[in-house]
């Protein structure tokens, strides 16, 4: 597993995704690395903005909040943008004892190729729902 260090200078692709009718600036994490600093040390996000993991194959996509600021909403995909799974108001990992507890405790959605993560309150306002689809602008 990465260094603290390490993860903080993980940088991130910038893409454009559309949910439903929303368009949303997002940074793309693709590789290991990537995928396990996601958000980790960010200060907050807009509404306009989020991280979209990309996995190769679909799974049991587990995540976890470590080292955030922020509670967040998560949404999983399939490999045809479909919505899979939605995890609302997820708070991050704080304490000593949630930190050890952190991975083992995360949420999960199956089937996942996509996972977006978006500051919460996000899944309220826009309505988004299972039935609510990915449209990928540019990654």
């Amino acid at each position: 597993f990465p260094t603290d260090v390490k993860l903080e200078s993980v940088e991130f692709p910038i893409g454009t995704i559309k949910l439903d009718d929303k368009i949303l600036e997002v940074q793309i994490a693709e590789t290991v690395p990537q995928h396990a600093r996601g958000l980790m040390f960010e200060p907050a996000m807009s509404y306009d903005q989020g991280m979209l993991f990309v996995f190769d194959n679909p799974g049991l996509r587990p995540m976890w909040m470590m080292s955030m600021y922020f509670n967040i909403d998560i949404i999983w995909f399939d490999e045809n943008l479909h919505v899979t799974a939605i995890e609302k108001n997820v708070p991050p990992c704080l304490t000593t004892i949630e930190v050890v507890t952190c991975r083992e405790n995360g949420v999960s959605g199956d089937n996942a190729k996509y996972v977006l993560e978006v500051t919460t309150g996000f899944v309220d306002k826009f309505n988004i729902t299972e039935n609510s689809k990915m449209e990928i602008i540019s990654i």
